[in-house]
C-alpha cells in the first residue's frame, strides 16, 4: 500500500534582507523612521534597525511581532492590515514605507499617504506567472503586468522599477518599485532638494 500523498513544503520565509531592499536602502534618509508593513520575521525591520532608523513594524501575527521584543530602535504593532481599519494616525509619517511579498490593494493610497515629503516606497511581490512556479497562486495575490507602477503613477515620483523573473532567493515572478513622495514647496516656490544649494535630488548606485 502506497504512502499517502503529502502536500508540498512551503518555503521557509527568508531571513535576510530582499536584494532589491538593500540596494536602494541608501535613498532613505539618514536616520528617518520606517514603516515595515505586513513585517512578518521582521528581516527588513531588522535590516534598517542596523542601519539606524527607527522602525514601526505592522503585522497582524503576534508570534512574529514577539520575535522583534527587545531589538534596539524598532517597535511593534499588531494590525489585521485587511479586515480593519488602517492602523496609523494621519501625523504618522515616515522617510520610508517598506512592502515586500504582501499584496492587498485598498491599502495603495494608505501606504502613500504615510510617506513624509521626500519618503520612499520599497515595494516587492509576486506578479502573475508566478502560478507556474508556486504559490502565491491566487490572482488575488499577484500583480498584473505593470500593476504596480500604474498605482504609483501620479502620486509619487518613479526611481526604479523591474517586472520580469527571478531565480534567487526561488524561482518567481516579481514586481518591483522604488518611488519617492513629493517635496515639500519652499517660499521660493523650489523644492527643498531641487534647489541652487543642493541640487541632488536622489543619489542613484550603479
Amino acid at each position: 500500500m502506497s504512502a499517502p500523498e503529502q502536500s508540498p513544503t512551503p518555503p521557509t520565509p527568508p531571513t535576510t534582507a530582499s536584494a532589491w531592499i538593500e540596494q536602494w536602502s541608501h535613498l532613505v534618509e539618514q536616520g528617518g523612521a520606517v514603516l515595515d508593513v505586513a513585517s512578518g520575521n521582521g528581516r527588513h525591520a531588522r535590516h534598517f534597525a542596523r542601519r539606524g532608523h527607527p522602525v514601526l513594524a505592522l503585522d497582524r501575527d503576534e508570534t512574529a511581532l514577539a520575535s522583534l521584543a527587545g531589538v534596539q530602535h524598532v517597535a511593534t504593532r499588531c494590525a489585521d492590515l485587511e479586515n480593519a481599519s488602517w492602523p496609523l494616525r494621519a501625523d504618522e509619517k515616515f522617510a520610508a514605507v517598506v512592502v515586500t511579498n504582501y499584496l492587498h490593494r485598498p491599502l495603495f493610497p494608505y501606504l502613500f499617504d504615510a510617506l513624509a515629503p521626500g519618503g520612499v516606497l520599497l515595494y516587492e511581490t509576486f506578479a502573475a506567472g508566478n502560478e507556474r512556479f508556486g504559490k502565491p497562486s491566487n490572482p488575488n495575490f499577484l500583480l498584473n503586468p505593470g500593476e504596480l507602477l500604474d498605482a504609483v503613477r501620479g502620486r509619487l515620483r518613479v526611481i526604479a522599477y523591474q517586472d520580469g523573473f527571478i531565480t534567487v532567493p526561488r524561482a518567481s515572478c516579481v514586481q518591483r518599485v522604488v518611488a519617492a513622495a513629493p517635496l515639500r514647496p519652499t517660499p521660493t516656490g523650489l523644492t527643498e532638494r531641487n534647489n541652487a544649494s543642493d541640487p541632488v535630488r536622489y543619489v542613484l548606485q550603479g
